[in-house]
């Protein structure tokens, strides 16, 4: 299953309390980090994580994560992205003798709020098991080249393959969309796309392709990973003021600024919550800043 999660807020995840009490400015300075994927994805986490948190990355060999579902389908994928990462990072913590680890689970679909567009939706989870946090982001962006299609001409496999800028970006192919039997996977040269194109076409009439959304076959997608990683980092660092726990972050919003049209409250926000996940203290920030006025468009008056 492929889909996009509709979140309006940052993620903030596992909100059990502790009794009050203050954190260091790094709780993750030399520890051992679990990067919990099997597609690559330490090539992004390990620099970023070694370089902004002092940790030591250690790539994930417990627990295979393609058991909690598979983007070509053989294995359907039950959970939400963010309940994905989560379970990853709890699953590769159980198996493992560390107590701190990285997961990461994407999804690709229609934009929520783009018609005619697909979007690329990451969620990254930190887990610390030592200090009961679990810290998450979420990335949402335009930048995506998946697709599929049924294809029964050569002529229609190689406008599929320039859209989806082959070889740079790995396919997969298969007999059908619902069959699963003759499937490969990553491919990269044109002489096996030709090859796989032609015995499936021979033997079947037609052939399901689909670009290959594994993070170490898919370079936008990699990019997109590192983007949400420089996101993770910086909720990271911005620490509760008043406990200094990591990952102090927006839990609500305050709608109603004024539309510029008629004067009605909007849906636009006022001001954003702040909340941290071990202590009680919050703090209201007035958002946006220096615009006293939404636009119309808006507006539930103005734009019904």
């Amino acid at each position: 299953m492929k889909y996009i999660a509709r979140l309006t807020f940052e993620c903030l995840v596992n909100n059990n309390t502790i009794p009050h009490r203050h954190f260091t400015s790094n709780l993750f300075a030399g520890r051992n980090l679990l990067i919990v994927t099997k597609h690559g994805k330490e090539k992004i986490f390990g620099p970023i994580f070694e370089k902004e948190l002092d940790t030591n990355c250690v790539l994930n060999n417990y627990f295979d994560t393609d058991s909690l579902g598979t983007f070509s389908g053989e294995i359907e994928r039950t959970l939400d992205p963010l309940a994905a990462a989560m379970r990853k990072c709890q699953l590769g913590l159980e198996a493992s003798p560390f107590d701190l680890a990285i997961a990461c689970e994407g999804s690709f679909g229609p934009h929520p709020q783009i018609p005619f567009a697909y979007a690329n939706e990451e969620f990254l989870v930190l887990m610390d098991k030592k200090n009961d946090l679990c810290i998450a982001t979420r990335e949402l962006s335009l930048q995506t080249n998946f697709d599929a299609a049924t294809i029964k001409h050569s002529s229609e496999l190689l406008a599929f393959i320039k859209k989806a800028d082959f070889p740079n970006h790995k396919l997969i192919i298969r007999k059908s969309k619902t069959d699963y039997t003759e499937i490969e996977k990553g491919i990269s040269s044109w002489t096996r796309l030709t090859e796989v194109f032609n015995s499936l076409m021979e033997k079947h009439g037609s052939v399901y392709v689909e670009t290959d959304m594994r993070a170490m076959n898919n370079p936008t997608r990699m990019a997109v990973i590192e983007s949400a990683t420089w996101q993770l980092i910086k909720k990271i660092k911005k620490t509760c003021p008043s406990c200094q726990c990591p990952g102090f972050s927006v839990i609500s919003g305050k709608a109603g600024l004024p539309c510029l049209g008629c004067g009605e409250p909007s849906q636009s926000l006022i001001s954003v919550n702040y909340g941290c996940q071990k202590c009680s203290y919050t703090e209201e920030v007035l958002f946006p800043n220096n615009i006293k006025h939404a636009d119309p468009a808006y507006c539930d008056f103005c734009n019904p």
